[in-house]
This record gives structure tokens, C-alpha cells and sequence, in this order.
């Protein structure tokens, strides 16, 4: 098993590449549609490169956690690009051991057709963007793939990686019951060790936002969607799921993502590539980093040495307030020692409360979130820090 990160010295990394075959109805990731932009993206390639080397420069030594490819679409990487950021990120902060390197992926037969070269490139976890497995919600939801694309990827993908990650949408309207739980049942069928369920998210300006303005669809109540979230931890938990967090499922401790616990746990990591977010410790503070969001400017950025938007050192408060909302949301929870710098305790105040109100629990030093309060988390952290 590989070593454990550690969050207070290991460094991690996040590479945004922001490209899609197809923008989603539902996404308001900073995305843009893939369109022969092959200058574009060999100059992105470079800037995330020398963009790491000058950050390395900034951190100093540190040891490499994990890698996560996220975007946009990151199957449609050339994998050698894929192999030269690994590359360089394993010289720059030579991990202890075998790390976890993740990309995320769409199932198409067109990208699963490059998932042996992807492992080849040093990628060894899969997250699968599925979404759904009927065809019907999938035109709904703007995807570029079939139910039984889909399960064709799969089927390459579990050939070529060891590990795989299945995301799905849930809360779709006129969602039933009784077809979730088929379509998560079709999903355990299909050998995922991880399974990521996300509500859809009606944001402002996504298409999606404009079409539920206008009266085009109407998202599903309150009560349905309450529904729909416990048949999904009813489903998983008894396949053998443990949510080890909100929206994420794993098949046992060694099925979690080490990337993602890295970044609850409030471990520093590299945010590479357009609008990407990072947090570093820099001159003893933890800060956080925005990147350039267009592409154009990013590259420009990291030419004169200026890649980032925004760059905040965070105040102690700050600092213990994001961990509080990060580690909440997992079964660790956080330790109480995080909170002092809020002026929160066990014994007075909202904590106080949300304790007493079964919402909120300490164990062992440990601020952690019932199972009354992870379907209300929301509500409990605004609660609990406002």
C-alpha cells in the first residue's frame, strides 16, 4: 500500500486542462470547447511545466503527494503531455514512495481508445465521468456518450487502470426512486472501488440556470431530493460503500482518493493551469492562489513570472475557518484544536448548540458531523461560522 501523505509537509498537485469536446448545460467550470486549438495547447504544456518549476522554487524542498488531472476534459491530454507533467512533478518533489496520480476522463469510445497510453503516461486512478446510465437523462444532460459507450469505456478503462472512480448526477427532474437505485446498482456492477454522487446544481449561469429562469424545467423539490440522497447511502453502504465523505463512496480506506483527503486534511497543494486554485505555505503562512482564468493569460502570466490573479495570505482565522469547512465534510472531521482560532468551544456558543442538537459530535479530539448533520451540512456550517 502506498505511504500516507503527509498534510503537514507533503505537497500535492492539481493541473487544470480546461478543454471539452462539449460544454455541459450544468457546468460552470472554467471550460472551453476543444476546436483545433493544437498551438494553444502545446504553449499551455509549457506554462504548466515552467509554471510547477517556478513554484518549486517558491515552496522549497517538499515531497510529492498526489496528482490529480482535473478540468474540462484531461482524457483529451496528449498523454506524452500527460507523461512530461508526471515526469517533471516526480524530479521536482520526489515522493516518498508510489503516489497516487489520477486524470479524470469522459467514456467515449474515441477517448477510451487512449486510456493505455494514459496509463503508459503514469496515470494510475480513473475518475470516470458517467453521469448517468440511461440515455434519456444523458441527452438531458448535454453528454456526448451512451449508456452502452459507457460501458464499453469501463470495460477498457478497468484493462488499463488499477483503480477507478465512477461520478454521477443525481436530483434530475422527474428522477424516481426506483430508477437511481437501479442506476446505482447498474454502476456496483460494473467493479468501481469509488463512487462520487453529486446533486445537480442549478448554477445562474449555466444553460441549465437560464432554462429553470425562464420556466423551461423545474429541479425537484426539496423533499425529492432529500430522498434521493438517502437512497443513495442506503444503496452504497449496504454494497459495501462507506461514505467517507459527502459525495464521495469508497469500497474500503484503501479505495479513497489520497488526493482529495490530501486537500480536506488541509494539506498544501500546486494549482497548475488556467483558473486553477492552490494553497501553499509560503514565509510560514498558509496562502491561497488563483491562476490567470484564460488561457492566453495564464501563459503570458507564467512567462513574466506572474501567473497567479489573486494571491491572499490567509489570517490565522481564515486559515482554521477553511479547514473547518473542508474537514466537516468527511468522516475525520476535524480536530478541536482547529477551531480555537474561531473562538468556538465544546462547551458554549453555536458548537455548544449543534452538539446538543445531535448535529455535531467530539470524539478523541475530534469535531465531526452525525448522520443527522451530514444531509444538513450546509446549514450546519453556516451555523456554526457565521
Amino acid at each position: 500500500m502506498p505511504p500516507v501523505p503527509d498534510p503537514g509537509t507533503d505537497l500535492a498537485l492539481y493541473v487544470h486542462w480546461p478543454y471539452c469536446a462539449r460544454i455541459c448545460p450544468y457546468c460552470d467550470f472554467n471550460v472551453v470547447r476543444d476546436r483545433g486549438r493544437v498551438a494553444e495547447q502545446a504553449a499551455l504544456v509549457e506554462a504548466i511545466l515552467a509554471d510547477m518549476a517556478a513554484q518549486a522554487a517558491l515552496t522549497g524542498p517538499r515531497r510529492l503527494a498526489s496528482v490529480f488531472f482535473g478540468g474540462g476534459t484531461p482524457s483529451l491530454m496528449a498523454p506524452e503531455a500527460v507523461a512530461a507533467v508526471i515526469d517533471r512533478a516526480r524530479t521536482l518533489f520526489p515522493p516518498r514512495g508510489p503516489i497516487e496520480i489520477t486524470l479524470e476522463a469522459n467514456p467515449t469510445d474515441a477517448e477510451a481508445a487512449r486510456f493505455a497510453a494514459l496509463a503508459g503516461a503514469g496515470v494510475n486512478r480513473l475518475s470516470m465521468g458517467v453521469q448517468a446510465l440511461d440515455d434519456a437523462a444523458l441527452a438531458f444532460l448535454g453528454r456526448n456518450h451512451s449508456a452502452d459507450e459507457a460501458r464499453r469505456a469501463v470495460a477498457v478503462a478497468a484493462r488499463a487502470f488499477p483503480r477507478l472512480s465512477i461520478d454521477l448526477i443525481y436530483a434530475r427532474p422527474d428522477q424516481t426512486l426506483d430508477s437511481w437505485r437501479a442506476e446505482l446498482a447498474g454502476a456496483i456492477d460494473m467493479g468501481f472501488e469509488h463512487v462520487s454522487p453529486y446533486q445537480l446544481t442549478i448554477e445562474p449561469t449555466t444553460a441549465f440556470g437560464r432554462a429553470v429562469a425562464r420556466g423551461a424545467w423545474t429541479p425537484p423539490d426539496e423533499d425529492r431530493s432529500a430522498a434521493l440522497y438517502e437512497t443513495t447511502q442506503t444503496v452504497l453502504e449496504a454494497a459495501g460503500f462507506e461514505a467517507y465523505e459527502v459525495s464521495n463512496h469508497a469500497r474500503g480506506a484503501a479505495a479513497r482518493s489520497a488526493h482529495n483527503l490530501h486537500v480536506w486534511r488541509g494539506g498544501d497543494y500546486l494549482g497548475l493551469g488556467p483558473g486553477a486554485h492552490g494553497r501553499l505555505t509560503l514565509d510560514g503562512k498558509r496562502t491561497a492562489t488563483v491562476a490567470h482564468r484564460g488561457i492566453g493569460a495564464y501563459v503570458a502570466g507564467v512567462a513574466t513570472g506572474t501567473p497567479w490573479s489573486e494571491q491572499d495570505s490567509q489570517s490565522p482565522r481564515d486559515a482554521s475557518e477553511e479547514k473547518v469547512l473542508l474537514g466537516l465534510r468527511t468522516v475525520e472531521g476535524v480536530a478541536l484544536t482547529e477551531l480555537a482560532p474561531l473562538g468556538l468551544t465544546g462547551t458554549t456558543g453555536p458548537l455548544a448548540a449543534l452538539i446538543a442538537d445531535g448535529f455535531l459530535v467530539v470524539e478523541a479530539g475530534r469535531v465531526r458531523a452525525t448522520a443527522t448533520g451530514r444531509p444538513v451540512l450546509d446549514g450546519v456550517l453556516r451555523a456554526l461560522l457565521v
